[in-house]
């Protein structure tokens, strides 16, 4: 997607959703040192990706621990100087205090930018209530969202119109478009959501 858009001045965003924050991180405490399965996974498929055409990605990082980012929620365990923060699945209510939080939670502009590398967003939930980037182009649910409204805010994260580097609207019907991969039920009420805008 993003070689269809890089000349325009647009930078591509990813976000997954995935079952538990440990699926990501792993025994991992950051994005940095994240080994989760999913992180895993993510880093091989990248590398092979990149590797299938040298020379047309230059825009992308060739380290994919620079191309993505988690923001999950964080919890005290102890007291003091030796507690320690745990990671826990989140209702996406809780304020993390890392870099991840920094980027994604409040510096959307920096995360716009084509020299700020991340590109892919894991997250447990579906990101605090208010939380938009016009530039989410695709969205992975790698979890079950049950209700209604969960699945309703997932796929509002990518209704946008996307900005170009400049910060202008690109009202474009071509390059507007979100692609939602999901499960099969998942699937049928993103139809029926279509139908009900139509």
């Amino acid at each position: 997607k993003e070689e269809q858009v890089h000349p325009q001045g647009i930078k591509v965003l990813s976000l997954f959703f995935i079952n538990e924050v440990a699926s990501y991180l792993g025994d991992g405490i950051n994005n940095l040192d994240a080994n989760g399965k999913f992180a895993a996974w993510f880093d091989a498929i990248y590398r092979e990706e990149r590797a299938k055409r040298p020379g047309t990605h230059e825009f992308l990082p060739s380290d994919p621990i620079e191309a993505r980012s988690g923001y999950f929620a964080q919890m005290k365990v102890g007291k003091g100087k030796s507690a320690l923060m745990k990671f826990k699945d989140s209702s996406g209510k809780t304020k993390a205090d890392d870099d991840a939080y920094e980027l994604i939670m409040k510096d959307k502009a920096r995360l716009l930018r084509m020299d700020e590398p991340v590109r892919f967003i894991f997250s447990h939930s579906a990101l605090r209530e208010g939380w938009d980037n016009p530039n989410v182009f695709q969205i992975c649910t790698l979890r079950d969202m049950s209700t209604e409204t969960e699945r309703r805010q997932t796929i509002g994260r990518g209704l946008r119109l996307p900005v170009n580097q400049d910060g202008a609207r690109v009202k474009d019907a071509g390059t507007a478009q979100l692609t939602v991969i999901a499960n099969e039920s998942y699937a049928a009420f993103a139809a029926a959501l279509q139908d009900e805008y139509k």
